[in-house]
């Protein structure tokens, strides 16, 4: 299966654009793994859920399929890129207390990487998965991000979206599931700056390649208008998929 990479070309921004995810739900995955030696964060992008373990855990190791996202990756003391493919990880067999998959589990052949998490991962070891979809802030921002989403680029986003769209619910997971508390990002943003959000969406870049055209330009003055200078609140829901490989 070839790498689809939707990032690479504006790694550095879509670094800068992203949300933070709470700091409850690597407290959760350090308190829920059965041991804190080893963690393998899949598909780290620019390491922003690879930075949070590092409190958690003593040892991240943190693979990507795209070099850029690797060269742009957030350095910390006890976290270790490596450019990988999600199927195929240089771990030897059952060395991880813990698999995480931040935003990213989509894009993978999900079947082979099922296969090499369950080789990496201690038996009892925890598997977590999550993404999170479309935020939200008030009805009329609610409304002018959605028409962008659903009309203006409905036709850039790849299909592998609609399963971010269902909360990863077709994904497939292969252990039994664990019942997670409720997580979400939240920001105080200002207009310009969710519209740098929307800009690193990878359906936008897809856009403006076939365009020429950003598409979040008319956006922006609408939201500066509406906003002005103030900050608003902006929230993502996260759907998280968690279970442990099997005792053998």
């Amino acid at each position: 299966m070839s790498f689809k990479d939707h990032f690479s070309g504006h790694a550095s921004g879509y670094a800068a654009a992203r949300p933070t995810y709470p700091d409850a739900l690597f407290s959760w995955l350090g308190i829920t793994a059965p041991a804190n030696d080893m963690v393998w964060d899949v598909g780290c992008g620019n390491g922003q859920a690879s930075v949070a373990l590092a409190r958690f855990f003593d040892r991240v190791f943190a693979t990507d399929a795209s070099n850029q996202q690797i060269t742009n990756a957030e350095p910390a003391e006890n976290v270790e890129y490596f450019v990988a493919p999600a199927e195929d990880c240089p771990l030897p067999d059952a060395s991880c207390d813990a698999v995480t998959v931040a935003q990213a589990a989509h894009w993978f052949d999900i079947d082979a990487f099922y296969q090499e998490a369950d080789r990496v991962l201690k038996p009892g070891g925890l598997m977590a998965i999550w993404c999170y979809g479309i935020h939200s802030v008030d009805q009329q921002t609610d409304t002018l991000v959605g028409t962008l989403y659903a009309e203006t680029l409905a036709g850039d986003w790849p299909p592998e979206r609609a399963l971010i769209e269902r909360g990863y619910a077709d994904l497939g997971f292969p252990y039994p599931t664990i019942e997670v508390p409720d997580f979400s990002l939240t920001v105080h943003w200002t207009a310009d700056e969710l519209a740098d959000y929307l800009s690193s969406w990878s359906a936008t870049q897809r856009y403006i390649q076939r365009t020429g055209r950003n598409p979040v330009a008319s956006v922006r003055d609408q939201l500066v208008d509406v906003w002005g200078g103030e900050t608003r609140k902006v929230t993502w829901p996260i759907s998280v998929l968690a279970g442990f490989r099997p005792a053998q």
